[in-house]
């Protein structure tokens, strides 16, 4: 698939969210929602989940980084930026649609949905955490593509969007976003990652 092609759905599919997502009444987002998220949703599990996502995706790059400017791999040192540039993308993205819809967290509307940290009142769509754990495993999938590190990371980047449904802190519609961004932001770095580093000679 061409990178226009990939960019072009990315656009379509993100766009079409964020109409469905003005519609805050909508009954399949908060009844799915009312029936994931419990009475008293403090799991410890849950909250290893949404604790992990900016840490690891975070240790990922540096990992890559440091252990490829310390062997002196071209390669690692490209997949550490490519993550960096995922990672930046979604963020950029992530918070401009946080603004541009100013999303109520679901708990702040409907006071029967339990919030695991009733201080979390920033805007709910997308989902941050899940769109930074989406870009993180999607990155290592496009630069590694080995099963035993695809599975694992998707298994965890989902464990992450899971997690912000069960503490009450997102809608559906927010982790469903939050993990195209994510997925998106990394096929667009790599794409561009592999140009930049191209252009330079390094392969």
């Amino acid at each position: 698939m061409k990178i226009t092609k990939a960019v072009f759905i990315h656009f379509v599919i993100v766009t079409c969210i964020l109409f469905s997502a003005k519609s805050y009444s909508q009954n399949w987002d908060i009844n799915l929602l009312k029936s994931i998220n419990p009475q008293n949703p403090n799991s410890a599990v849950m909250q290893g989940f949404t604790g992990s996502a900016y840490p690891i995706g975070a240790a990922v790059p540096a990992i890559q980084l440091v252990a490829g400017y310390a062997s002196g791999n071209k390669l690692l040192q490209r997949q550490g930026w490519e993550t960096v540039g995922s990672l930046a993308i979604t963020v950029v993205i992530a918070e401009g649609l946080k603004y541009g819809v100013n999303r109520q967290r679901p708990y702040e509307k409907y006071s029967f949905i339990h919030p695991y940290d009733a201080s979390e009142t920033g805007q709910s769509f997308p989902s941050g955490h899940t769109s930074i754990a989406f870009a993180t495993a999607t990155s290592l999938a496009l630069e590694y593509k080995k099963w035993y590190v695809v599975v694992p990371a998707y298994v965890w980047a989902a464990g992450v969007g899971y997690s912000r449904l069960y503490q009450g802190e997102h809608y559906p519609s927010d982790v469903i976003a939050g993990a195209v961004v994510g997925a998106g932001s990394a096929v667009l770095s790599h794409w561009l990652t592999a140009k930049l580093f191209k252009y330079k000679g390094v392969k």
